[in-house]
This record gives structure tokens, C-alpha cells and sequence, in this order.
């Protein structure tokens, strides 16, 4: 047998009979949702799916403006 160990999340009450419900529809209980997330991040390195922002946040905003203005102050240059 495993060796296994207990694991504690707080969670919004809502968010986990939903999950509970959408799991337990794919045949598997919450316990077992949580170990295949788990295991499939350890498998590909991070997340098991993309994590990310829809829009860039206001410095990666600044960041990009002043690399255009660079790249168009040495265009004029040139």
C-alpha cells in the first residue's frame, strides 16, 4: 500500500460541491481529482495548463511602449 498523508484546503464552499458534483460525474471523488492534478503537474513541470493573464498588466504595457519607442528611435537613427 502507499504511503500517504492528509491534505488540508480551505476553498470556497461553493466552489468545492460544484467540483464535487463535475467529478464525481467523471466517475472519481475530489480526493482523486486533486491527485491527478497533482500528478500531471509534476509530469509536465508546472501547471497542467496554461496560466495566464488575458490582457498584460500596466508595467508589461509600459515595458512594450518603451521598447517600440526604442526600436523607433534607432530606426530613425539609421
Amino acid at each position: 500500500m502507499a504511503n500517504t498523508t492528509n491534505f488540508s484546503v480551505r476553498m470556497d464552499s461553493d466552489l468545492k460541491k460544484k467540483c464535487e458534483a463535475l467529478y464525481g460525474e467523471l466517475g472519481m471523488n475530489l480526493t482523486t481529482a486533486i491527485n491527478v492534478f497533482l500528478r500531471q503537474s509534476l509530469r509536465v513541470g508546472g501547471f497542467p495548463f496554461e496560466v495566464r493573464l488575458d490582457h498584460p498588466n500596466r508595467e508589461t504595457i509600459a515595458a512594450m511602449h518603451e521598447a517600440e519607442q526604442i526600436i523607433h528611435d534607432q530606426c530613425e537613427a539609421l
